[in-house]
């Protein structure tokens, strides 16, 4: 880890007595019911503002008309078919984002629910790719307190007053509720995946609460973690002299967001299970032939708290049983009759009618007495589907069936098992959070940019097959041929003879002057043999996987904004969570782009930057995603650009496989994927037209910044393209490919003479080599190659001095010259200290690629810049004097905090710094390179660039391999 005192922020940047008094987390302090010190918090009667969208500029709107009529066509035309379009500008939600959100429930891949800070559910993602964000206002905890026979009383929503939609003629009812919570003494604590609520004397002065939310995200737990569960529990303190009776309520909508509870045919079903657990079962049929939902609210009975239910109430007047009725009863007698239980289903609901169901558990408390009771909430929805057709199981099924039934099931478990869950959470995070040496703000922070992993549309099936086509018959991916003709390329997974793989991976090489065949529009995809083929998961090597190996297969969203799954320049900066947390589920993500960099799709595409046309797929190319309504089977949602002429793609393929395999020590894994790195590899020389060894980009926004034009050799794809020769060749001399090692390493040397001839000015790398207005740019994503680099444990790709240099800019110009550093590190900046206003990009602070920058610095020794880069991105989108990006971290913000996508995948990047702060922990032996002095290729850059001062200093020798392919006099 860290050693010594590296940062200058406040030691207690967050002290607990600023928002609770300590004499209360004194009286709670058993049980977990304490929030630790290091999390985020906010008070409960905090203001939520209203969130800030970005907007273009003239300019940048006069640039992107065409663009944007193309797209707006798309958009309209995917419309026509009931869809969503991946990317779509112009439909605007009608709540609109504010800074409320917290913590979300559930494991990853089951859908997901956020709640926010001061207790609303909101940002429904049951369905993929759909995220209602309205708040269901009728999902509620609320409490009612009664003491001295009776004559002093206490009722009130567990939440404070001031939400949206209340007292308006929409509410439905609930407005007869109690909310009386002012929020001034009751705090919102958050450590994803747990959260805390401290209710100091609310409502009830003599009565201290703590509501405690966990979710089972176990990092290496790949059952429990997909699970689509949460625990809610309340430690209660009676610190009065007289006895108090308690009744905690938890009310629950028959809704998946949105309208949903409105379209009918829902019905609900009360139940008592095992070991006390008792609740409502809500059956909720979904529109449009989606599969059907049901949630499980309940309450664990035990000697002291007795449980009892509301199987149905209404929100209109017309309901048998109102949400009027239903307070009104709880005020009355604190529960509800025992005779629920014995009641069968309920009618269904008719359309524009709303079904709730309360669950309520009561309990009595002595004076200066503690108790604990417990709730959960689970939904099972078994069968996740695509808009075009194609079905699976989700990952929870294969531990609780696709029964209906199953959410009580996983109301119980969770209300049974939550403590071991505790327990391993507090083994994962303590490690971490008990670091002196790191801020505060840091822990707190890496912990809850986790959130994505829930909130970030994931799916997680159990079977790479499909359940059924969209005409109900059974789908055979592979052709059983085919399948024992692939079995028979496969080679045997020793750490050494691969030459059959990478024979095979040779022969993938794309001819750079492809042209797609006047075949129909539809198209079709081939694998490497010339047979039809379709990417798909079921692309399995011989060998079966062991089950514990068996993960089955995993999506996550780009954005909430952004709807195309696992979209892989960004996955690179993301991947670092995974690898560290889930390092299974990362492996089974690269195996799938392996699949598909050897297959081709001929579908044609109309794309919309230009207007031109292309094919959906080209061989040898890495997809920019796995696709959106059909994925696997229709990769390349993304339709701005043709991806398969972007430069970052490929090479960020190879130096994510390398990374993962020198981490894992895989070799499975690595010849499994062996023969697409080298496809990958060869299939970038095409790019090399001087045959320099360097590629270079073509006078568009052929890479991730896809507003942001390049020119020529580039910082940004120069770099990731050198580490990916290096790793190309390392991966090569591990699994025992000599040939392919010495190609690259070759290429290796010429390039980077190259690429440090026409880039290097002497005190950082220019953003192109081009003659724009922006081609000295100082990029803040200008090491990202060596980024990759250091953190596989690879020898540096330019000498220490330069590394150093280039990111003391970046720290100096990119983030301290942006409002003091408290923003994070602006893409692109002048040399003479203006940021760059090329497009709206280059003007963007992106917060993933500043974790991504931070992260570099951390390998480079510079651990001080490292955090107060970083801390910008805590400063400006989480601290309370920032924008209120919490929980919905954006792709970037502009320097006056206006948002560009909420709820993005890159944050993530954020573990890429903790892994550069244990690389002892997470790389496992990872193989170290002897490259060539740069000495012994002066003669290629025999005329340095005319603003070198510094002295050339020679790059720290690292220890060789026996069998290492870059020779050396060690």
């Amino acid at each position: 880890m860290v050693s010594g005192n590296l940062f200058h922020f406040r030691r207690n940047s967050w002290p607990p007595e600023e928002y609770i008094n300590r004499a209360t987390l004194q009286l709670l302090d058993f049980d977990s019911a304490t929030p630790p010190e290091q999390a985020l918090r906010r008070k409960l009667n905090s203001h939520a503002s209203i969130l800030k969208e970005f907007s273009i500029t003239f300019m940048e709107a006069i640039k992107m008309i065409r663009l944007g009529i193309r797209l707006w066509h798309y958009v309209r035309e995917e419309a026509s078919y009931g869809r969503k379009a991946p990317i779509d500008p112009f439909t605007r939600e009608s709540c609109k984002p504010s800074a409320t959100q917290g913590v979300p429930l559930g494991g990853m891949g089951s859908g997901s629910i956020s709640r926010g800070f001061r207790g609303e559910f909101r940002h429904f993602q049951i369905l993929p790719g759909t995220c209602e964000t309205s708040p269901m206002m009728a999902n509620q905890f609320s409490i009612f307190i009664s003491r001295d026979g009776g004559n002093k009383k206490y009722a009130s929503v567990l939440a404070p007053g001031q939400h949206e939609g209340l007292g308006k003629s929409s509410d439905q009812g609930i407005s007869s509720w109690g909310w009386n919570l002012t929020g001034q003494h009751s705090t919102y604590h958050a450590l994803f995946p747990r959260a805390w609520t401290i209710y100091d004397g609310e409502p009830d002065p003599e009565l201290k609460i703590s509501c405690r939310q966990i979710s089972p995200f176990i990092p290496h737990n790949y059952r429990e973690s997909s699970l689509p569960t949460a625990v809610f529990v309340y430690t209660l303190v009676n610190t009065g002299k007289e006895r108090a009776k308690v009744s905690l309520l938890f009310t629950w909508a028959n809704s998946i967001g949105g309208v949903s509870h409105l379209t009918g045919d829902h019905v609900n079903e009360p139940f008592i299970g095992e070991d006390g657990v008792a609740g409502v079962l809500l059956h909720h049929k979904t529109a449009k032939d989606n599969p059907p939902v049901t949630y499980a609210i309940a309450a664990c009975e035990t000697q002291n708290v007795s449980v009892s239910v509301l199987p149905c109430f209404g929100l209109d007047e017309g309901s048998c049983i109102t949400a009027k009725h239903m307070w009104g009863t709880m005020v009355q007698d604190g529960h509800f009759d025992r005779e629920n239980f014995s009641k069968g289903r309920s009618m269904p609901s008719s359309p524009g009618e709303t079904h709730c169901a309360a669950v309520s558990a009561s309990t009595w408390v002595e004076p200066h007495g503690k108790c604990t009771v417990a709730f959960s909430v689970a939904w099972s929805s078994p069968k996740v589907k695509f808009c075009k057709g194609k079905s699976y199981h989700r990952r929870y099924t294969k531990y609780y069936g696709t029964s209906e039934k199953a959410a009580k099931d996983l109301v119980h478990d969770a209300l049974t098992n939550y403590k071991l869950w505790e327990e391993e959470i507090e083994k994962w995070q303590n490690p971490i959070l008990q670091d002196d040496r790191l801020p505060e703000w840091y822990k707190f922070t890496l912990f809850n940019e986790l959130y994505f992993l829930v909130a970030g549309g994931t799916v997680w099936i159990d079977s790479s097959l499909p359940i059924e086509d969209s005409s109900g018959i059974k789908s055979l991916i592979v052709k059983n041929k085919k399948a024992k003709k692939n079995e028979g390329r496969v080679v045997h997974r020793s750490a050494v003879v691969v030459k059959e793989a990478a024979g095979s991976g040779s022969d993938t090489s794309a001819d750079a002057s492809r042209r797609f065949s006047d075949e129909e529009d539809s198209g079709t995809c081939r694998n490497l043999d010339g047979e039809n083929y379709f990417p798909t998961p079921s692309n399995k090597s011989a060998e079966p996987l062991n089950d514990n190996d068996d993960v089955g297969k995993f999506l996550y969203l780009e954005g909430v904004e952004y709807i195309m799954w696992c979209t892989y320049d960004v996955h690179f900066y993301a991947s670092f969570a995974l690898l560290e947390l889930f390092p299974k589920i990362e492996l089974s993500i690269q195996r799938e782009f392996a699949n598909a960099v050897l297959a081709e799709d001929t579908r044609k595409v109309k794309f919309l930057a230009e207007g031109n046309w292309g094919i959906r797929k080209v061989k040898g190319a890495v997809p920019h995603d796995l696709g959106t309504h059909d994925p696997w089977h229709e990769m390349n949602a993304y339709n701005i650009h043709d991806t398969s002429r972007w430069k970052d793609l490929n090479p960020k393929f190879v130096l994510q496989v390398y990374r993962d395999f020198a981490a894992t020590r895989d070799f499975s894994f690595g010849a499994d994927v062996w023969p697409a790195v080298c496809a990958a590899i060869e299939y970038m020389e095409q790019f090399d037209r001087d045959n320099d060894g360097l590629i270079e980009n073509d006078g568009f926004p052929d890479q991730t910044y896809d507003a942001w034009t390049v020119h020529g050799i580039s910082t940004y794809c120069g770099s990731l393209w050198l580490a990916a020769l290096q790793a190309a060749a390392a991966m090569a001399m591990q699994l025992g490919d000599q040939d392919f090692a010495e190609k690259c390493k070759g290429k290796f040397i010429k390039a980077n003479a190259v690429f440090e001839e026409k880039l290097w000015n002497g005190s950082y790398f220019n953003y192109d080599s081009g003659s724009s207005s922006n081609s000295k740019s100082i990029q803040a994503d200008q090491l990202a190659g060596q980024w990759y680099t250091a953190a596989s444990g690879l020898p540096d790709l330019f000498d220490e001095y330069k590394i150093r240099s280039a990111l003391q800019k970046i720290h100096d110009f990119n983030v301290m010259k942006v409002r003091g550093g408290r923003m994070g590190a602006v893409n692109g900046m002048h040399p003479n200290g203006k940021v760059d206003e090329t497009c709206m990009q280059s003007r963007e602070i992106w917060t993933g690629v500043t974790y991504a920058a931070a992260a570099t610095m951390i390998h480079a020794g510079m651990k001080e810049q490292a955090f107060t880069t970083a801390e910008g991105i805590f400063i400006a989108g989480w601290s309370e004097e920032g924008f209120g990006y919490s929980f919905q971290t954006p792709e970037g913000w502009t320097m006056d905090g206006h948002f560009r996508s909420l709820i993005y995948m890159r944050p993530l990047s954020i573990w890429g710094m903790q892994w550069a702060l244990s690389p002892s922990k997470t790389l496992l032996e990872a193989p170290k390179i002897n490259i060539m002095d740069k000495t012994n290729v002066a003669s290629v850059n025999e005329n340095p660039s005319h603003n070198e001062t510094a002295v050339r200093k020679m790059a720290k020798k690292v220890g060789c391999f026996s069998n290492a392919v870059f020779h050396c006099s060690c």
